[in-house]
């Protein structure tokens, strides 16, 4: 078993096992700094803590014979909020504290929030500086949504009414929204780490009660980062948001290591992690447990497609489990700018409603593209429906209209989406309830490819199934044991798909060009 270095941190190093396994293995390891014991842990991402910046370090593993030096990150001061005020009892306002320390932060400094809980309105990063929430610290939400400053979503220059910047975002359109708890703007360099807590405090206010209704501005995200880039994100818990919990916006360079993303199961459009027209990410070794899709990927919608246009590209998801949500892995529905180059593998979906789940409709546009999509050596344990791709998706207000949902072919034009290639291998699926694959494309926009190699599907029995309806479409039909339908598909490929306990015998095709499958009905 051999690993690598994943990142390095001033107080921290992460790396990553080669264990073979998805996400875990069943039994322990110990890492081992300098020969000694620094952490147990069952996970193939692993962050050691408790480092001295500026410092050489030997890192291993017991029984490997792997040894990699390294040394962590220069720091030029550690700042403790204590110092500049903060209570850290839970009652009195830290903000001004911990705001204090942030912009007396010199550069490669830190700011260092013990134990303690920490009573916050947002609070507002900047660059070349790193927040250390230790192990036993939480920064607790004002449920107070009139405590909370509001971001502009589109501020135009005085001079030049063509140009404006964009601050906040909301389901895709540039809408005012309250600030996040911990947000950072036009920020690089930036380092977020501990074993600590960022608690929305959402379950305490009225975050989760009318939320289609706009009270002031939007609601707030937990942790948002917006034109940024170089950004470091590690072992922190994020949990209670009133709405999405991460969400990296037009940024680029980012990672985020050993998460713990939690949301109640009934608390409504709590996504867990929503990059929205960014490049290069990576989430590794993270737990997210919400109440609406784990991960949703997104570029926005058409208006920023016009005037922002930004695509979202080299998304990498490795090692994480996913659970609970409506969907584990997410692209759309707001992708208006396009989403390519997006690689999921070594991760486990347990109980979610849909696995690898790709949303659309009419009306996002030309530069609309989702392509380059593989998903590869994941486990979904008891997920309704592993697979779905659906580009009649009934979101927005107009999103029950005839333009939207009527199935007879359109005209192509610059409002029309399109989704290419889409690749499943190497993926076991048990438990499965309404169907294994479900996908309509557009009449006049199919599908161009989709692709299955090396899966194992195996159904819950028949009387413990649910009648679902698989994609979120006006007149689609509840379906209960259902293999492989494919509407308006330009290309389909199977190879070594193996389905056992299906109500069906065979694939169900209808406007499929071209179709070689290689599927196997058992029983």
């Amino acid at each position: 078993m051999d690993f690598k270095i994943i990142e390095i941190f001033k107080r921290g190093i992460c790396i990553e096992r080669n264990t073979g396994a998805r996400y875990a293995t069943e039994s322990d390891c110990r890492v081992l700094i300098d020969g000694k014991e620094a952490c147990v842990s069952n996970l193939n991402v692993i962050t050691v803590y408790g480092l001295i910046p500026d410092t050489e370090y030997e890192i291993s593993i017991e029984g490997c014979s792997q040894k990699e030096r390294f040394k962590t990150k220069h720091e030029s001061f550690l700042l403790n909020v204590k110092d500049f005020g903060a209570f850290g009892d839970g009652t009195h306002p830290d903000t001004p504290a911990i705001q204090a320390a942030i912009m007396s932060c010199p550069k490669d400094g830190t700011v260092y929030i013990p134990k303690g809980d920490y009573f916050c309105t947002p609070i507002f990063l900047k660059s070349d500086m790193s927040l250390w929430i230790d192990e036993g610290a939480t920064v607790y939400g004002d449920p107070d949504r009139h405590h909370y400053p509001v971001l502009p979503g589109v501020i135009r220059n005085e001079y030049d009414n063509d140009r404006e910047i964009s601050l906040a975002s909301w389901e895709g359109n540039p809408l005012d929204c309250f600030a996040s708890l911990i947000t950072a703007i036009d920020t690089e360099n930036v380092e977020i780490f501990g074993r600590g807590c960022i608690n929305g405090n959402a379950d305490k206010g009225d975050w989760w009660v009318d939320v289609r209704t706009k009270r002031i501005a939007w609601r707030p995200k937990l942790v948002f980062i917006s034109g940024s880039k170089n950004i470091r994100v590690s072992g922190i818990t994020v949990k209670n948001s009133p709405a999405w919990a991460v969400h990296p916006y037009y940024s680029d360079d980012l990672k985020f290591m050993n998460l713990e993303i939690w949301n109640p199961s009934n608390s409504p459009n709590t996504d867990g992690f929503d990059p929205e027209s960014c490049t290069d990410i990576l989430l590794i070794g993270t737990k997210i447990s919400v109440g609406d899709d784990c991960i949703a990927i997104k570029s926005g919608k058409l208006y920023m497609a016009n005037y922002h246009y930004k695509e979202t590209e080299r998304i990498e998801i490795r090692n994480c489990r996913l659970e609970r949500g409506h969907g584990s892995v997410t692209v759309g529905s707001e992708v208006a700018g396009g989403v390519k180059g997006v690689r999921v593998s070594k991760c486990v979906f347990s109980e979610t409603d849909r696995g690898l789940r790709i949303k659309t409709r009419r009306g996002r546009g030309e530069r609309s593209l989702i392509t380059d999509l593989r998903f590869e050596d994941l486990t979904m344990d008891r997920v309704h429906m592993p697979i779905t791709v659906n580009m009649f998706y009934f979101c927005d207000p107009d999103g029950h209209t005839d333009y939207v949902q009527n199935q007879n072919a359109f005209p192509v034009d610059y409002r029309t989406p399109r989704i290419g290639t889409i690749t499943a291998e190497n993926v076991d699926c048990s438990g499965v309830d309404a169907s294994f694959v479900c996908a309509n494309g557009l009449p006049e926009s199919p599908i161009e490819k989709i692709e299955l190699k090396d899966v194992r599907v195996s159904y819950l029995p028949k009387e413990k199934r649910t009648p679902q309806c698989p994609i979120m479409m006006d007149g689609f039909p509840k379906m209960s044991g259902a293999g492989i339908f494919l509407k308006n598909v330009r290309e389909a490929v199977a190879e070594n798909v193996k389905i056992e306990g299906s109500a069906e015998s065979e694939p169900v095709l209808e406007n499929v060009e071209k179709a070689s499958l290689d599927a196997d009905f058992i029983g």
